[in-house]
Parts: structure tokens; sequence; C-alpha cells
């Protein structure tokens, strides 16, 4: 009878040991972090709010950009990875894919520092300019498959 238990237990653990050893990391997004905005403004919505509302308008649609133009090539929306686009998932890969994620940050959290201590010294009127810009720009990747040939 002890060598029955014994024996269960035994292989009860190389069961879960060896499900375990079978679960994978999850697959990591090309595309990460904020990726869409709540709303397009028009020059009149944005004429009527204050600077410091500009200002972080302006700071959301830097992340949006960041986040998503330097992986246009491979893709516009999260959810996409490596496999997905037939990117063999090689150690070499994975920490590419990793170092450009972390540029990224890098890059966006330098521009946001950068950006608190200055661009409150900017013109209103550019700040708006520039929203509406990134606004426009961020529009654009809706009809970023139209520019696909087959």
């Amino acid at each position: 009878m002890k060598l029955k238990s014994t024996l269960c237990i035994a292989i009860f653990f190389l069961m879960v040991s060896v499900c375990h050893a079978q679960k994978s990391k999850p697959q990591v997004n090309i595309i990460s972090g904020k990726v869409n905005i709540n709303k397009y403004h028009s020059h009149d919505q944005l004429n009527s709010l204050s600077k410091g509302e500009l200002l972080k308008l302006y700071s959301e649609r830097i992340e949006v950009i960041v986040n998503i133009l330097p992986n246009i090539a491979f893709a516009t929306k999260p959810g996409t990875t490596m496999t997905t686009l037939g990117i063999p998932e090689t150690k070499e890969n994975k920490k590419a894919l990793e170092a450009s994620k972390d540029a990224s940050v890098e890059y966006f959290d330098s521009t946001i520092e950068f950006q608190r201590k200055i661009l409150p010294y900017s013109d209103t009127h550019d700040l708006i300019a520039a929203i509406l810009f990134y606004e426009d720009t961020l529009k654009s990747l809706h009809t970023y498959n139209d520019f696909k040939k087959d």
C-alpha cells in the first residue's frame, strides 16, 4: 500500500513538472504601449483649451507615434507578434525586438522629460498646429493598407 501511494505521488509530481516545462513564455507584441488616442480635435476645440491641456494632448500624441511609427513596416495595430509575421523566434530576433522596445521607452522618456521642461515656452499656436499635424498623421494610419500593393 505504501508503494502504491509513493508511486502515485511520484507520478503526480512528474506530470506536474512535465506540464510546467511545456509552458512557454508569452509572445512579445511588436507594438505595445499606448497605441491610440481617445479623440481627434478641430482647430476651434484646441483653441479653447488651456496651455496645460494642450501640453498633455501633445505628449499623448507623441507617445502613440513613438509606439507605432518605427514598426509600421511590420504592423499598425497591437497584437502582432513575430510568429504572426512569419519571423523566426530565434534568440537573436527576440533580443533585437527587446532592444528596440527598450530604446523606444528610453527615447520616449527622455523626450517627455525634455518637453516637460521646454515645451511650456512654446507658442500656443505652434502647439495647436503640431497637435493637429500629429492627429492627421495618426488618422492616416487607417489608410495605410491602401498603399500596399499585392
